[in-house]
């Protein structure tokens, strides 16, 4: 028999173009006990994004108000917007077992690490940085000069990646995406969340 035990909470970093967004959009389809965590922002809806699905749309003075109650993990500013990730919210997937996946840059982890030591950490690197351009390129969306701009800051990004506990190379996505159910299956096996699932069996066995 087994007991319901809480889930674990991941952080998934990466430099654009690395294949984070689609990494946890794939793990999301295939295992329904994860789930990704929703932020707070202080940015306007763009097309096709639902309140409480993409993000959690507040006023400014809504999200200071959440600083000042000591709501968030983490939070930023990033340029007159902000973003943050709720305590409660994911305090609340956890006790019911889910395993919940932060999306949030080496800065953000930072801070989640303060307060949660025990979550784990993930960072995804792009195979090369050809490869990382040519898939900015194929995306359509950017001048070669924010393009350019986005190589930079993948440079900077990727200089972190020493501070997290798994590191994969997204070169073949299927691999990596094997690689990444690796890592939440070997978390769900660790002894204190195997001690607590399985306590009435450990205690019939050494009984």
């Amino acid at each position: 028999m087994t007991s319901q035990t809480r889930g674990n909470l991941f952080i998934l970093s990466a430099p654009s173009g690395a294949g984070k967004s689609s990494l946890i959009k794939a793990l999301l389809e295939k295992h329904a006990d994860i789930k990704v965590s929703v932020s707070h922002t202080t940015r306007s809806p763009r097309p096709g994004e639902n309140n409480g699905e993409h993000y959690h749309f507040v006023s400014v003075d809504e999200f200071k108000a959440l600083i000042d109650q000591g709501d968030f993990f983490e939070w930023a500013q990033v340029f007159e917007n902000y973003y943050g990730t709720s305590k409660a919210a994911i305090e609340s997937q956890l006790e019911q077992g889910i395993d919940v996946f932060l999306d949030i840059d080496w800065q953000g982890a930072r801070q989640v690490r303060e307060l949660m030591p025990s979550v784990k950490t993930v960072f995804i690197l792009p195979p090369s940085q050809a490869e990382l351009e040519n898939r900015l390129n194929n995306r359509g969306q950017d001048s070669q000069e924010v393009i350019a701009g986005r190589m930079a800051e993948a440079k900077s990004e990727s200089s972190h990646y020493d501070e997290f506990d798994y590191v994969l190379v997204n070169d073949d996505f299927d691999t990596a995406l094997m690689q990444l159910e690796h890592i939440v299956m070997a978390a769900r096996l660790e002894l204190d969340a195997q001690k607590h699932r399985h306590q009435s069996l450990i205690a019939e066995l050494l009984a």
